[in-house]
């Protein structure tokens, strides 16, 4: 009989990113990161003039993040443990929207921490990539963890049957986010580990939907 998966994110789920980044961008790259609501795009300004960055400059800044600083990156609290308590009942994956090419320093990086996890990088919205993993593995039933409400919605909308937890382990941008399980899209909120794993324990009991 197969057994049950874990399809999780990485950044703001298992790893700090956006505090990293942050830091690594006032520090060295002359931007400042404030975010006000949920635009990530006009929360990038270059220091000297306050003028937001375009849109070009924004996917620059992120790929110099993950091409030189992934170090930085340190795990969310109670993330490594409850993902490995998972990985022990569970198949578990994780699913990043990272270029391909970053794909095997992702699992390098979440392996010095003690995640050792197939890793499967995406770009766009991860329904189709989820829908793709689900089809191989043929679970007896689905989670799937992200951060991002569209990632949710993508996922509801493409493999409805998977349970969906939203959880946002950075408190810089947890509050600022839209919520997937507010908006319908996810069965459940959950910004911490400590909560999420029982609940992930007691979903993975359950009949699948």
């Amino acid at each position: 009989m197969s057994r049950p998966l874990i399809v999780s994110d990485c950044d703001e789920v298992l790893l700090h990113m956006v505090a990293h980044f942050k830091e690594w961008l006032e520090e060295s790259q002359g931007v400042t990161f404030r975010l006000e609501g949920n635009n990530f795009a006009t929360a990038m300004r270059w220091a000297d003039s306050g003028e937001p960055l375009p849109q070009e400059d924004i996917w620059r800044m992120l790929g110099g993040f993950f091409d030189t600083e992934m170090h930085r990156q340190l795990p969310i609290k109670g993330a490594v443990e409850g993902i490995n308590r998972l990985a022990e009942v569970a198949d578990v994956v994780i699913l990043t929207n990272l270029n391909d090419e970053r794909q095997k320093r992702r699992a390098e990086q979440l392996a010095a921490y003690g995640v050792h996890a197939r890793v499967f990088t995406n770009q766009g919205p991860k329904g189709p990539a989820l829908k793709a993993i689900i089809e191989e593995f043929s679970p007896s039933k689905a989670i799937f963890i992200d951060d991002l409400a569209q990632h949710h919605q993508s996922a509801a909308e493409t493999v409805p049957g998977t349970s969906r937890l939203h959880l946002c382990g950075e408190p810089m941008i947890s509050s600022q986010i839209d919520c997937a399980h507010e908006a319908g899209h996810a069965h459940a909120r959950i910004d911490n580990w400590a909560e999420a794993l029982p609940w992930l324990l007691e979903e993975l009991e359950k009949d699948p939907r």
